[in-house]
């Protein structure tokens, strides 16, 4: 039998409080081993979004080592190689990101800040369609026949599953 690679994929949105960590957990539920994901942000909140840990753990979803970092952790000596980094923000999108270890595939999976929408209710399901924005995005994902992909067709994939329709598009 032969192994299975373990791909590493950063999210990366400014915070890193809900819409990474969203899809951080999401990814390592639905990526069954195949898959390693990481999350991170270029200013980091210093803590998760209370309303993204009350709705991973009622859906039974993955928190366990679940923080706000910073992306500088992932672009030191002895970070884990990427072979993916995602943006899930507008902002990070824009930003200079540093140099990361390896040649990942890069990809804009945009998405709106759940926690920026007024009103408890509003919010909650601002959460609640973002991460079905980022599961419809995921599932998919995680079939990609990667290994039999060129790096460029793997890259046109990958960034094409970000032109999926968002939540606010309705």
């Amino acid at each position: 039998m032969v192994d299975q690679p373990t791909y590493s994929v950063l999210f990366l949105c400014t915070g890193n409080s809900a819409r990474s960590i969203l899809a951080e957990s999401l990814l390592n539920h639905w990526g069954r081993g195949k898959f390693h994901a990481y999350s991170a942000g270029s200013f980091p909140k210093g803590a998760v979004h209370p309303m993204a840990l009350e709705l991973l753990r009622r859906l039974d979803l993955p928190t366990d080592g679940l923080r706000s970092k910073s992306w500088d952790e992932f672009a030191r000596p002895g970070a884990p190689e990427l072979d993916f980094v995602i943006t899930v923000c507008d902002n990070a999108a824009g930003e200079v990101c540093p140099i990361w270890p390896g040649r990942p595939v890069t990809a804009h999976w945009g998405l709106l800040d759940p926690a920026a929408v007024e009103g408890t209710d509003e919010r909650l399901m601002a959460f609640r369609e973002t991460l079905r924005a980022l599961e419809n995005r995921i599932k998919p994902f995680v079939s990609l026949p990667i290994a039999s992909l060129d790096h460029l067709k793997l890259q046109e994939q990958v960034r094409r599953l970000g032109q999926m329709p968002r939540a606010d598009d309705r």
